[in-house]
């Protein structure tokens, strides 16, 4: 059974995507790497607790050596890199988780990625892809009367978050300029679905909805639209 790699398959935008993939009856197994932070719930993906598609390992991506591991066990064909420290007011007032996981567990996991990808058959090599997840904070805040955002928009990030995100970006980019490791950026703008961590405003909102909680006063970075 072939393999794709996922990385905060726990985290609610990971979770969607598994849980996605593995409902619509694709071929591949997935192996899922999370930390089980506190965004972290594997009760989001109770669903598949049997089922042999998935298989999870609780695991940093820090850890290169457990990451090497899990390359030689599954040896998947693809990557999809979720894992991440995400919340602005927290790498405001607590930044070295962010710097630590968004940088160095990126640099850890295309390290590992890297040296697995070199020993595939050529074939292989270029059929293989490593899908990072960013996020649009990375080009810095939008006015109402500005240039869209697009691939060639100058990073402007104005929070450690957006900063760590932000070099993940380069070292992507760089791995594919340097080893050719073939790689995809996606920049993500407000995702809202099941299973959030209700400390995002739409979760938040809905939340206290559901449960007449009256919503305090709550910060919104960059201007409101």
């Amino acid at each position: 059974m072939s393999h794709i790699f996922v990385t905060g398959g726990a985290g609610f935008i990971g979770a969607n995507f598994v849980l996605d993939w593995l409902h619509a009856d694709k071929a591949d197994a997935i192996a899922n790497l999370d930390k089980l932070t506190y965004a972290g719930n594997l009760m989001s993906l109770a669903s598949l607790y049997d089922d042999a598609r998935h298989i999870f390992s609780r695991s940093d991506i820090c850890d290169q050596a457990r990451l090497d591991q899990l390359f030689a066990e599954f040896r998947p064909h693809a990557v999809v890199h979720f894992a991440a420290e995400r919340h602005v007011d927290r790498s405001i007032h607590a930044p070295d988780d962010f710097i630590q996981t968004n940088i160095g567990g990126a640099f850890s996991l295309l390290e590992a990625t890297r040296t697995y990808w070199t020993t595939m058959p050529v074939a292989e090599r270029d059929r293989f892809r490593f899908l990072h997840i960013s996020t649009d904070e990375v080009f810095g805040s939008l006015e109402p009367i500005g240039t869209p955002f697009s691939e060639n928009t100058p990073y402007a990030p104005n929070s450690p978050y957006s900063a760590s995100k932000a070099a993940s970006d380069h070292l992507v980019r760089a791995y594919h300029h340097a080893h050719s490791l073939p790689v995809l950026t996606t920049h993500c703008s407000d995702n809202y679905e099941p299973y959030q961590f209700p400390e995002k405003l739409i979760s938040l909102l809905i939340a206290n909805a559901l449960t007449n909680v009256a919503t305090a006063a709550c910060t919104v970075r960059g201007t409101p639209k």
